[in-house]
């Protein structure tokens, strides 16, 4: 007894050290299952009772609290034990029917004087096996069976001998077995062995593995048909069992990804001309927050009834719901009609996801955003599918949630351009594939050409020339937007000063946009410093352009970096005035030096009449305010004689746009000065 606790001792210990190791690696389980069997642990219970122990106890005598990690690993220790447990049990049976078998065979062979010897020997080991043993004649009749085959199918000797093999088939493996045996009786085969299911006497159906053998006469004709038969009924459970865990979501019973992955493949695989395949990929809004305010439990109790929901309203022929993993669910539909059929599945679980779900005493509101894609399958692969259902799924969370949102092939490449452009831009500023535009700003009294607008370009190799609006945002999103805003700010001081070299007094001042990253960039006052410095250009010279929800929006905040440039002489202006939400109050204590009005007010200016008088006021308004303030004012987006003359009536200082000049190389400028 000591002996054996201390063995069951050292495999426990094994399987501890092996469920927390990493790597992880199940083979442990796998030998100890083996070594189970050679230590004879062979009982009906013993691996039924070490496999639930192992799988609903062991955490629990561990005091270790179950996560989806360690449960894996205990599913696959069951798998590896139960398999090494039967390859042992398995091996053992074949040695046992090996013996039986040679002893058949030395019974026929052995000369006249061993017979009566070998005979008793055969009738030892015939009467004791553990396994089941029947012999047939070449008709298929019984003509004797062993005990444990009497008890395996509860039938007396008498009533066996009564039937013949095919009597105690399963009806539905009657046909393939029988024609298997029949090989063998006619001598075509010398033995089969496969598993089969045999019927007992209250019509119990029981699982077995046969060895079906032929004992031939002295002169070699078919005389008799060994079958050894050995009850595997609980292996097979267990087999089961761990097939549904490893194909199921142990929380929800829905399926999992690996049997949803599965049967993907498989309605891709027919290759059916006209066969369609769909995908609902969804996922629950808000759910984060419930499972973090209510806890994990809560969370998984209203994924359980979020899953029974979908199974109800969703569960058909050619249909497969899934859960992929956290809050995320899949919808399958094989063999649709068109993307309607989809969509109104898609309609229909938000429907179902309306009512509140009650959960341990709260009522809980659910939404879900879904993802749609559905294509013939001869057109694409279950990868495709999947990312295309991913990238829809995230189009219906930006586009406000509980909605659904179909796969579209021009939305994705506008998706797909954007991201291509974000990740090649840092080596595109390497490669010098940026370059800067320059547009006047023309004084209103007499068309001077008092400053330029330095406007950045991309001379892009697939897509082409691209303007500020395609990448800009970009470049803020990644960080980008303070090298390149620098490598801007330089090549237009660069500029400027060669103007300044070439045209004197009359050269015009150069004006950069400035974006609200860079204006909290630590470098940023060192940068312009600099930069005036290498290139020689004036401070007086250099305009900073700030939209104006970039300025007002840290009012509360102190603006250092705009007060220093400012005391170092570099001008700030405020780019599309009138557009925000400015503190007019504020206003006066910044360290602006021009006011740029939206063009979308001088827009209003543009008809031969008397124009839209609100937006005239709002100039007019806008001119005074600044003059009061001592600011001058640009007006953008000037396109017309008469928006010119109205705004030099108003007294507007300067305006920018098109009727001037469109933006251009520095040679164009050249010509205006």
């Amino acid at each position: 007894m000591a002996e054996t606790e201390q063995l069951l001792l050292a495999h426990t210990e094994r399987l501890v050290k092996a469920l927390f190791a990493d790597p992880f690696r199940a083979t442990p389980a796998r030998e100890i299952g083996f070594q189970l069997v050679q230590a004879h642990f062979t009982g009906i219970e013993t691996l039924s009772r070490t496999v639930a122990l192992l799988g609903d106890e062991f955490l629990a005598e561990l005091r270790v609290e179950p996560e989806e990690r360690l449960q894996a690993r205990i599913a696959a220790l069951q798998g590896a034990l139960a398999a090494g447990y039967a390859q042992a049990l398995r091996e053992r049976t074949l040695d046992e029917q090996e013996a039986i078998r040679q002893a058949v065979l030395d019974a026929r062979d052995a000369a006249e004087h061993a017979r009566r010897a070998s005979e008793a020997r055969f009738r030892a080991v015939f009467t004791e096996a553990a396994i089941g043993i029947g012999i047939l004649d070449t008709n298929g009749r019984i003509l004797d069976a062993n005990a444990s085959l009497q008890h395996m199918l509860d039938y007396s000797l008498e009533e066996l001998c009564q039937r013949k093999g095919h009597d105690v088939l399963y009806p539905q493996d009657r046909l393939d077995l029988r024609e298997m045996c029949a090989s063998v009786a006619s001598g075509a085969r010398d033995h089969v062995r496969l598993d089969s299911r045999l019927t007992r006497r209250d019509g119990q159906e029981i699982w077995t593995h046969i060895t079906v053998s032929l004992i031939r006469d002295e002169q070699g004709a078919p005389r008799y048909v060994v079958a050894m038969i050995e009850d595997v009924t609980d292996r097979h459970l267990l087999q089961t069992r761990l097939r549904h865990q490893a194909l199921h979501d142990p929380l929800t019973g829905l399926s999992n990804r690996a049997l949803f992955l599965d049967e993907l493949a498989t309605a891709f695989a027919r290759k059916e001309p006209q066969a369609r395949v769909g995908l609902c990929y969804l996922d629950l809004d808000g759910f984060k927050v419930i499972n973090d305010s209510l806890g994990h439990d809560i969370g998984d109790q209203l994924l359980v009834a979020v899953a029974r929901r979908l199974d109800d309203c969703v569960s058909g022929p050619g249909r497969l719901v899934a859960r992929m993993g956290g809050d995320e669910f899949v919808i399958l539909l094989d063999g649709t009609a068109g993307t309607d059929e989809v969509i109104a599945v898609a309609e229909q679980v938000l429907d179902a996801l309306v009512e509140p779900i009650k959960v341990a005493g709260h009522e809980l509101s659910i939404s879900a955003s879904i993802g749609i894609v559905e294509r013939p399958t001869s057109t694409a692969c279950p990868a495709d599918l999947m990312r295309d259902a991913d990238i829809t799924l995230y189009w219906a969370k930006a586009d406000g949630k509980s909605r659904w949102a179909l796969f579209d092939e021009e939305r994705n490449a506008r998706e797909v351009a954007r991201f291509t452009l974000s990740a090649t831009m840092p080596a595109a500023l390497e490669r010098g594939e940026f370059y800067v535009d320059y547009q006047p700003l023309v004084r209103l009294t007499d068309t001077a050409v008092v400053g330029v607008e330095a406007l950045v370009r991309w001379q892009h190799p697939e897509f082409g020339r691209l303007g500020p609006d395609r990448f800009i945002e970009l470049a803020e999103e990644t960080g980008l937007i303070v090298s390149l805003g620098r490598w801007v700010l330089e090549q237009a001081c660069r500029q400027a000063r060669s103007w300044i070299d070439e045209f004197g007094a009359a050269a015009p001042f150069v004006s950069v946009n400035l974006a609200v990253r860079q204006l909290r960039d630590a470098g940023l006052v060192g940068d312009v410093a600099r930069i005036l410095a290498e290139t020689g250009l004036p401070a007086g010279k250099l305009q900073l352009e700030l939209t104006e929800s970039a300025i007002m929006g840290n009012a509360a905040e102190p603006l250092d970096a705009l007060c220093a440039l400012s005391d170092m002489g570099v001008r700030i202006a405020i780019d599309d005035f009138g557009t925000g939400y400015s503190n007019l109050a504020y206003l006066r204590h910044l360290p602006v030096h021009e006011l740029k009005i939206a063009g979308s007010f001088v827009e209003g200016l543009r008809a031969a009449a008397a124009g839209d008088e609100v937006d005239q006021q709002i100039v007019a308004t806008l001119v005074s305010l600044a003059h009061a303030l001592g600011l001058t004012v640009t007006a953008e987006g000037v396109e017309t004689t008469t928006q010119a003359e109205r705004l030099r009536a108003i007294g507007c200082d300067s305006g920018q746009g098109w009727l001037f000049a469109k933006p251009g190389p520095p040679a164009s400028i050249d010509g205006l000065l």
